[in-house]
């Protein structure tokens, strides 16, 4: 009677090493098939998603005179073209930044970024299609 209960008490932590074993492998193969991480996207998919923004020329609250020129990578091509015809609204937005905005909010590069991030957001808001991947400031002049 001990022997079939040493038998018995075997057999079920087989059975349990091997429902154990047949899920890790189902995990594992489940895992590895699932696809990557996107690979950032190529140059000409960043221009092609892409519009310009440029030669915005308005005084600062600070009585100053800014010009800037932006690049702003939307996610997708349908979502530029989207933004290529709100480029009034996108230059509106920017102007209403600047003027609340001094000459010392552009020392250094964090008056830019924090900027950039503000315009990112009200575009975002604005938009129906997709959304602002990243702002690059392709032209400063501020006198």
């Amino acid at each position: 009677m001990f022997k079939n209960k040493l038998v018995g008490t075997m057999i079920i932590i087989l059975l349990s090493l091997t429902l154990i074993g047949s899920v890790g492998v189902i995990v594992t193969l489940k895992l590895a098939s699932e696809p990557a991480a996107e690979a950032a996207p190529s140059i000409d998919e960043v221009i092609d998603s892409s519009v310009d923004i440029a030669d915005i020329k308005t005084n600062l609250k600070s009585n100053n005179y800014i010009s800037l020129s932006f690049k702003i990578q939307m996610d997708s091509k349908k979502a530029a073209e989207e933004l290529q015809k709100r480029e009034f609204q996108v230059k509106d937005i920017i102007i209403k930044e600047l003027s609340e905005m001094t000459a010392e909010d552009f020392e250094g590069k964090k008056g830019l970024e924090a900027l950039e991030e503000r315009i990112s957001k009200q575009i975002d808001s604005s938009i129906e299609t997709g959304h602002v991947v990243k702002i690059y400031t392709t032209s400063k002049v501020l006198q």
